[in-house]
């Protein structure tokens, strides 16, 4: 069933790949002339039309355009470029296995290609469910926690009728984190959804940087509000392609991991800066920094609960950040974490081009 999935077809039709054998075409023929201009001896031809298969054959799709080279260079040889000129000779030693030649150059180059491509697009596929199944994993052991203690905190508050007010406002409150908390996981869930399903596009639009960020924080604050939280952008007005929604919780994301996570942590600083081809968001804390034995597997999604140091021990902090780096790979973008000398930052670039990429 997973064969069929990746099957390409074997004679696809289209304009980028016509370019391409006609281009290629062009230049092998131009530089055959040249080379009859500079020199009357023949046999040059052969070996140019040969490359000029292998390449036609390895950037396009399928067969059908690497068959079509083939026959093409049979032709122009033995037409345009062996005496006698613009006329065909079937009698030339060797043509058959000219032919013959081109024809193998031209099946074996698209086998390979078609293969490595399939093999290619198998490997994304498979990274993109291993990611969905380490978020699943992960929020199949930290969600019952939280709802164990919503139902318990609500129905002490019902069915206990000596607390006090303030002991009933304290099991409201745990209530509400708790339940904030599954709204996370919810969000997270729906967005690795998204970006695992091949049918659904990005709606990437040029934002303007400084506003996401300015938003991200303004939430952040009504849920934290003992965290300093500073926004910092150019002077100069910054848009980036991106899903605002999908980059507004990376950056929630990332502020959560440094509450929660950061433990000492009493100020966040949230930045931008341009550079030649990206955007770069960068979250600082001034925390107690991320354990070193960590960092290779930070967004990988597979730390598990008892491997992060959280105050109440049921928030994963490999869980959102994996989705971080989902939602970030998935604009073409970078993203790294390092630990500063009092605390920890979280930098992830985005392209300003729609058709860019950020480079690690």
């Amino acid at each position: 069933m997973q064969s069929n999935q990746f099957k390409a077809p074997l004679f696809p039709v289209c304009l980028r790949d016509f370019l391409i054998f006609f281009g290629i075409l062009i230049c092998a023929s131009g530089v055959c002339f040249l080379l009859r201009m500079a020199d009357s001896s023949a046999g040059f031809a052969s070996p140019i039309f040969v490359l000029a298969v292998l390449l036609i054959s390895r950037f396009t799709n399928g067969y059908l355009f690497g068959t079509l080279a083939a026959v093409c260079g049979v032709i122009c040889t033995n037409y345009i470029f062996t005496y006698p000129y613009w006329a065909f000779n079937f009698t030339i030693s060797g043509y058959p296995l000219t032919f013959l030649t081109m024809f193998c150059v031209s099946i074996v180059t698209c086998t390979m290609t078609s293969k490595i491509k399939q093999q290619e697009q198998m490997r994304v596929e498979g990274e993109k469910e291993k990611m969905r199944a380490n978020l699943l994993r992960s929020v199949s052991h930290d969600i019952r926690t939280p709802l164990t203690s919503i139902v318990g905190a609500t129905s002490a508050v019902l069915e206990t009728e000596s607390l006090s007010a303030a002991e009933q406002r304290a099991l409201i409150a745990e209530a509400r984190d708790e339940a904030q908390w599954l709204i996370r996981v919810v969000e997270n869930l729906l967005s690795i959804t998204r970006i695992g399903d091949t049918r659904a596009q990005l709606d990437k639009k040029p934002e303007a940087a400084e506003e996401i960020l300015g938003e991200a924080a303004r939430k952040f604050r009504r849920r934290f509000p003992n965290i300093q939280v500073t926004v910092s952008a150019p002077d100069e007005l910054l848009l980036v392609p991106m899903d605002a929604i999908l980059i507004e919780q990376v950056l929630a994301n990332l502020l959560e991991n440094a509450a929660v996570h950061g433990q000492t942590v009493h100020e966040i600083r949230l930045s931008v800066h341009r550079t030649p081809t990206c955007a770069c968001f960068t979250v600082q804390d001034d925390g107690c920094g991320i354990p070193p034995h960590e960092l290779p597997r930070l967004f990988d999604g597979t730390l598990k609960r008892s491997e992060t140091p959280s105050g109440d021990g049921k928030r994963n902090m490999g869980l959102g950040l994996s989705v971080c780096m989902a939602i970030v790979h998935a604009h073409g973008g970078a993203m790294h974490a390092q630990n500063l000398p009092c605390g920890a930052e979280f930098t992830f670039c985005l392209p300003l081009t729609d058709e860019g990429v950020c480079q690690p």
